[in-house]
């Protein structure tokens, strides 16, 4: 009956703003969803029934418009909050064991002396060695509400007894920076991983760390980032763009247009200092956004491929219960008049959603001749007057194909079957200590640790063990490839540094080599924010 007069509540909510017919359909629904709870054969259950009705309402709409229960709401907001209440640890499962990767520094883990590479055996009274819990079930057991006490049962190595921590849990942050260092003597490069509400804050104080470093050029990294918060993007474009200047503006049938302006207090604008964007298929929203934004005004050059399109505005309507829908109700356009989103069916969530693997598959992400962009799909950026395409997504200045030369089923397996990565987690709890005391720090790492055939061939063995068949042609292929990618996991263990990921392994990453080139080379950089011909001839 509660969720029935939820339901009722809802109705009534759309209903205060709807026309007369719009209410007759909506008392249309209410009463099916009465006369189903209310006289069925047999017993339903009616929460379920009215989140299907809702799912079956919003699939009919665009991709993006969602419903999320009051679980899965939490989960969704929390990475974008910045901080959550736990212990302030990060892990991985070895061996059916909770393995404790890093502690975070100044977290309630480190101060009462958990250490990365202890074992968590026992939360309060579970067990939970051996028992092959999902990690969202452990993450539950160790995160509460801040202040609240944790008993936490470890085993380190070299330590007969069980050590018992009891564990007061506070804010943990959530960093939407995953790298941020010198990539040369002169450039910077920041990896944004996300838009969250403290993004332009952890972004500016690595900008400021870098200057101090000597940075006169930034490339920043936006491949793999799918977005976050609107007003973030205005914020991190606000650092380039000189005042008035528009950032983005959205527009829908039933929502006024909103534009956002750079407010003059940027303190990146010289075009001095050049900045490279890095981005990729899975580039979306936020992102769009900001490399849109940009790219318009000849602020940044793009390198990497086609950003995914993601440019529908989504309002959240939130219900008593914690649930909550995500309702498009505008679209995101780039400064010159681009629409960000890509063209969809409504109700065809199928066909958008293999949109990527159909790039792949018409040679998009191989060939930047496989790009054809009609004539009704020309803008021209708002200084130079470049020619610049709309069409869904941003399209870069520079292209760099998706290179999977080194790709192969065997490394595929190794990597989906959690093989390599439990490789690396028993590597370092056996020699963490060596490394540390043998590489000092990670420059020292990054230049002089070496893979070598001996740790190869132990995880060939592990992958024996997992039962991934030995390919000889397919391990050559992709051997350096393994061997980078062991290097780099093994440098954010040892090194408790999720940007160490990066920096070791950026180096045979395409698009990031690209962006070196062309941020060293004025003469290049320069040529690719100059007019284009056809600009010219207006």
């Amino acid at each position: 009956m509660k969720r029935l007069l939820l339901f009722i509540a809802v109705v009534a909510m759309f209903a205060s703003t709807a026309k007369a017919s719009e209410v007759n359909t909506l008392k249309k629904l209410m009463n099916a969803e009465f006369a189903i709870s209310q006289f069925y054969v047999d017993s339903v259950n009616e929460n379920k029934l009215v989140e299907d009705a809702i799912k079956g309402m919003l699939e009919q709409l665009d991709p993006h418009s969602s419903y999320s229960t009051p679980e899965e709401t939490r989960e969704l907001e929390e990475p974008l909050e910045g901080e959550f209440s736990g212990i302030g640890i990060s892990f991985n499962m070895l061996q059916d064991t909770l393995y404790v990767i890093q502690t975070i520094v100044g977290g309630p883990a480190e101060s009462v002396g958990m250490q990365a590479g202890d074992r968590i055996i026992q939360v309060e009274d579970t067990v939970i060695a051996g028992k092959k819990m999902r990690n969202t079930k452990i993450m539950k057991m160790l995160r509460g509400k801040k202040g609240s006490k944790v008993n936490i049962l470890v085993k380190r190595r070299g330590v007969a007894e069980l050590i018992p921590f009891r564990i007061t849990r506070d804010d943990i942050p959530l960093y939407s920076i995953d790298a941020a260092y010198m990539a040369d003597k002169h450039t910077g490069y920041v990896k944004v991983s996300r838009f969250g509400k403290k993004t332009d804050e952890e972004f500016n104080n690595a900008i400021a760390d870098l200057k101090k470093q000597g940075m006169e050029h930034l490339i920043i990294d936006l491949t793999n980032n799918g977005g976050g918060y609107l007003q973030t993007a205005v914020d991190l474009a606000n650092n380039f763009l000189g005042r008035d200047c528009e950032i983005v503006y959205t527009m829908g049938n039933n929502s006024p247009r909103f534009d956002a302006q750079a407010n003059g207090r940027g303190k990146y604008t010289d075009n001095d200092f050049r900045v490279v964007v890095m981005v990729d298929q899975y580039s979306a929203s936020a992102s769009e956004i900001l490399a849109g934004a940009l790219q318009d005004w000849d602020r940044a050059v793009i390198v990497g491929r086609r950003t995914f399109g993601k440019g529908l505005v989504q309002r959240p309507f939130r219900f008593e219960d914690g649930s909550m829908i995500r309702l498009t109700v505008a679209r995101y356009y780039t400064p010159s008049g681009r629409c960000i989103q890509k063209p969809y069916t409504a109700g065809d969530r199928e066909s958008y959603n293999k949109d990527i693997y159909n790039r792949f598959l018409d040679g998009e992400l191989a060939n930047a001749d496989s790009i054809h962009m009609p004539d009704s799909l020309s803008y021209y950026t708002l200084k130079s007057r470049r020619l610049i395409y709309g069409g869904g997504g941003i399209m870069p200045d520079v292209f760099v194909p998706l290179d999977t030369t080194e790709f192969s089923d065997y490394y595929r397996d190794l990597v989906a079957r959690g093989t390599l990565n439990q490789y690396v987690i028993d590597y370092v709890d056996k020699h963490r200590k060596e490394i540390s005391e043998k590489h000092k720090n990670l420059a020292d790492f990054d230049r002089d640790f070496t893979v070598d055939d001996a740790m190869l061939a132990n995880l060939q063995a592990a992958g024996t063990r997992d039962s991934i068949k030995f390919d000889t042609i397919q391990y050559q292929r992709s051997r350096q490839l393994i061997a980078d990618v062991v290097k780099a996991l093994i440098a954010r263990d040892v090194y408790a540094d999720t940007g160490a990921y990066n920096m070791v392994i950026n180096h045979r990453d395409p698009i990031f080599k690209q962006a070196m080139e062309v941020i060293n080379d004025k003469k290049r950089y320069d040529s690719l924010l100059a007019p284009s011909n056809s600009a010219k001839e207006q």
